[in-house]
């Protein structure tokens, strides 16, 4: 996890939302906010 990668998972954490824009998708597919909740990343761009 790197900085940038760190961030969003505190401020998520903070603001009690996983909603998040990142091109990282193979990461943020691993990360998980509250130790068991799955980002959902609003650029998504598997589809």
């Amino acid at each position: 996890m790197d900085l940038a990668d760190a961030s969003l998972v505190l401020l998520a954490e903070e603001l009690g939302s996983g909603r998040i824009v990142s091109t990282d998708q193979r990461d943020f597919n691993a990360y998980r906010w509250k130790h068991r909740e799955p980002f959902d990343n609003l650029l998504d761009l598997s589809g």
